[in-house]
């Protein structure tokens, strides 16, 4: 970042994840973070100011309420937001700015017409949040436990429940539905403070489409696809894992597809690294799961076989650099990752796998513990 600009965030922490990044402060309400030099300066209300003092990373924690007095002045009348924060950095004297790719459009052009210089840091804005340090491997863990735990909790009911005409039901003789089985998953997971959304649960025909959640009545003798990917509240730090299982048999076609995935991840497993290419990575599953039989492409106007990428980051947003996909990137030492490969055809079923790996100098630790069986 060249550092005769200074940047500036103006949002929330709570749903920017760059502001929770550069303050360590969570805050449902915008505020604002300039980074000039090394300085890390926020600015926050009055009903934040105290906390952000004691709670934030920032050198320096300034009042809002005293740049908008100023500001009032100066115009005559109210000052918004964006007023008072230009008055801000002119006390500052700071004139050339860096901001990032999401800045509000109305607020850059305010910053324009008064003489500022603006330059869009494209993301990843900081670039050392790639590089997940010990406190931050220790959080994405910390949230993966408690995951596993929520999802196992959901197989083993579904382990023991009972099939009638097909359907699963409880022992107390409720049928079993994709949603009581989301809401069992979201509900443990909040008891053990995380908040998920769009968890899935798909089967079936349903599981062929990757990010269908699910609905209705779970069967038997059909594949079941689980998602999880919730953020831990006290951190802000996600986890990401899938499983498919199946109550009952599995046909072989889906057996097939089982253990096709299985090993396309045992070679991501025996392949990622520091310096790796993870765009290298996603071909060589792409050409394993061929190899084996499993083409992609539009059949009756639906994808089937492989058509997602391989992997993603997971930190402070579920999604995030670096991708193991078509997208040329190089993995590196500290780099989080999820491995992902799936099969899906319509007419059998889907079967998606998902493990968190941490890229080391030797290769690469896979942090998920939770087991992998299809028939349960």
């Amino acid at each position: 970042m060249n550092s005769n600009k200074a940047l500036l965030i103006i949002a929330d922490s709570e749903r920017d994840s760059n502001m929770y990044y550069a303050t360590g402060f969570p805050a449902p309400d915008p505020f604002v973070f300039i980074r000039n030099g090394d300085e890390k300066i926020m600015i926050t209300s009055d009903l934040e100011l105290d906390r952000a003092k004691s709670e934030s990373n920032a050198d320096k924690v300034l009042s809002l309420t005293r740049f908008e007095r100023i500001a009032r002045k100066r115009n005559n009348s109210s000052a918004c937001l964006i007023e008072t924060v230009a008055t801000a950095l002119g006390e500052m004297n700071i004139k050339q700015l860096q901001i990032p790719a999401n800045f509000s459009v109305e607020y850059a052009d305010f910053l324009r017409k008064n003489g500022f210089r603006l330059e869009v840091k494209k993301e990843p804005l900081f670039d050392s949040r790639e590089i997940k340090n010990k406190d931050e491997i220790g959080h994405i863990i910390k949230t993966l436990r408690n995951t596993e735990r929520a999802l196992e909790k959901a197989i083993d009911y579904i382990r023991k429940s009972r099939v009638k005409d097909g359907f699963l039901f409880s022992t107390r003789n409720s049928q079993i539905t994709s949603g009581s089985i989301r809401q069992m998953i979201n509900v443990e997971l909040m008891k053990r403070g995380c908040a998920a959304k769009h968890t899935i649960v798909s089967c079936g025909e349903q599981s062929c489409v990757p990010h269908n959640s699910g609905s209705g009545p779970l069967r038997a003798n059909e594949s079941i696809i689980f998602d999880v990917f919730p953020k831990d509240e006290q951190s802000g730090y996600f986890a990401d894992i899938s499983r498919t299982i199946v109550k009952g048999k599995a046909s072989r076609p889906l057996k097939k597809m089982y253990k096709a995935v299985a090993s396309a991840q045992e070679l991501v497993f025996e392949s990622a690294g520091n310096d790796t290419r993870g765009d290298v990575i996603h071909r060589k599953v792409v050409k394993h799961l061929t190899s084996l039989g499993f083409k992609t492409g539009k059949m009756n106007g639906k994808m089937q076989g492989f058509f997602h990428g391989t992997g993603h980051g997971v930190g402070l947003d579920v999604h995030e650099p670096p991708r193991i996909s078509k997208v040329k990137c190089t993995l590196k030492t500290g780099h989080i990752v999820t491995v992902e490969p799936g099969l899906y055809y319509p007419g059998i079923g889907g079967v998606r796998l998902e493990d968190m790996i941490l890229i080391t100098d030797e290769g690469c630790t896979n942090l998920t513990r939770s087991p992998k069986i299809l028939e349960v």
